[in-house]
């Protein structure tokens, strides 16, 4: 019997906190040293609010894979199954090249893994391929 496969992120993250120090710092910069009009600056700033809502609110997302269970989590939202109802798991690279996970089901029902909940796909396809789950790829498909 393997060891469950557990992954989890947070919102609050280095990089989160780096990226954002930055943006201000050139935000700042662009204000004083090249005399930018306010407004700008403001529109651009309004553009980091989401990250700065992930960094307040802290929220945590992941999933866990076992032998007999698929569960994932994000923010108030949840998700479960049991690996038997799981026919294979669908790997999407989107044009954009992330990689989005669906579980499909015998009866070829495409249940979407949340994004954030999400492991690299590597790591998390192996994972699948160790616990018996047959994976599919897909490359570059938009839906």
């Amino acid at each position: 019997m393997a060891e469950p496969f557990t992954f989890e992120a947070r919102g609050r993250s280095r990089k989160t906190m780096i990226a954002l120090a930055v943006v201000y710092v050139l935000l700042l910069a662009g204000f004083i040293l090249i005399d930018a009009a306010w407004w700008i600056v403001a529109f651009l700033a309004l553009m980091t609010l989401p990250a700065l809502w992930d960094l307040w609110s802290d929220r945590r997302s992941g999933l866990r894979l076992t032998e007999e269970r698929l569960e994932w989590w994000s923010g108030r939202g949840k998700g479960e199954m049991p690996v038997s109802e799981i026919d294979h798991m669908r790997f999407d690279t989107r044009l954009d090249f992330s990689v989005r996970v669906s579980a499909v089901t015998a009866h070829k029902r495409r249940i979407r893994l949340p994004y954030e909940a999400l492991p690299p796909h590597k790591i998390f396809e192996a994972a699948c391929q160790a616990r018996g789950l047959k994976t599919q790829r897909h490359h570059f498909t938009l839906l």
